[in-house]
């Protein structure tokens, strides 16, 4: 007899874990269900879900991965998530997706001039045509919302002292790094090469107005994953980490790279910072 109660007993144990597991799993896609739908009605104003699409299957796996699951994922805020976004699709020349997240960064309180300056900021990193691109798609939804252009200016620098403060930012972070690594370049080339980058990078942009130099560095990490730029990515890691940046920033910024980047880019990156120490 105690042995049939204890069987019972047994069998009941395991019908109720089994039913308590199906209930989790089951609140568990409603929930992220529920996230998809309330991030991208955030972000977008439209419905996400829907099935109206000619690839909802696609669309379904698309939305709920990166709008279910990375979105509400580590120790960033919307407003970092749409900047980071932003710049990932400036770098790859998604132009179309460029144009939504756009409108959905200025949605979750981005200004167009923090949108001007990400944008900005990628031209020492992508070059100056695809830059034009996507300050061409901003602009073009700037003057839907009735955003008055030019903007207000952000420089800071003049002809004269872009190299001087350039510099001062530079050695901050990275020392005499790329002097050092193009001492052996023939002739002048071995001056020019550094001189440009210190003046053309962090003259011209680190020292504007708009970001601070903090998410900036945050932002060209994510750009120079979605290039697959290892060797500067190793540099920038620590430069990141020197303007006060953690680590599980930077691997949070990574993650929500990873719908627009894919996998093998971010986890490249993810690895340099695990192994990067000041």
């Amino acid at each position: 007899m105690k042995k049939i109660i204890l069987y019972t007993l047994l069998a009941l144990s395991c019908f109720f874990s089994a039913t308590a597991q199906v209930n989790n799993q089951n609140n568990k896609t409603m929930y992220r269900t529920a996230l998809t739908k309330e991030t991208y009605h955030q972000l977008f104003g439209g419905e996400a879900l829907t099935g109206q699409d000619t690839d909802p299957e696609l669309m379904n796996i698309l939305q709920k991965f990166i709008f279910g699951d990375v979105f509400h994922t580590g120790v960033l805020n919307n407003k970092q998530r749409e900047l980071i976004t932003v710049v990932t699709l400036v770098a790859q020349q998604a132009l179309p997706q460029l144009k939504a997240h756009t409108n959905a960064a200025m949605n979750v309180g981005v200004t167009p001039i923090e949108l001007r300056e990400a944008v900005y900021q990628c031209a020492p990193y992508i070059g100056y045509p695809r830059t034009l691109n996507a300050v061409g798609v901003i602009n073009e939804v700037f003057k839907e919302k009735g955003i008055q252009l030019p903007q207000e200016n952000q420089g800071t620098v003049n002809d004269e002292d872009r190299f001087a403060k350039g510099k001062a930012i530079q050695q901050s972070f990275y020392g005499d790094e790329i002097k050092q690594l193009m001492s052996t370049l023939p002739g002048k080339f071995k001056d020019y090469v550094p001189q440009f980058l210190t003046e053309a990078d962090f003259g011209d942009y680190y020292t504007r107005g708009g970001l601070d130099v903090k998410n900036r560095e945050l932002l060209m990490y994510c750009v120079l994953a979605t290039l697959g730029a290892e060797f500067q990515l190793k540099a920038h890691a620590k430069g990141c980490l020197k303007t006060g940046i953690t680590k599980e920033e930077l691997v949070a910024a990574m993650v929500q790279c990873i719908g627009y980047i894919g996998f093998p880019n971010a986890i490249n990156a993810i690895n340099i910072i695990k192994n990067t120490e000041l």
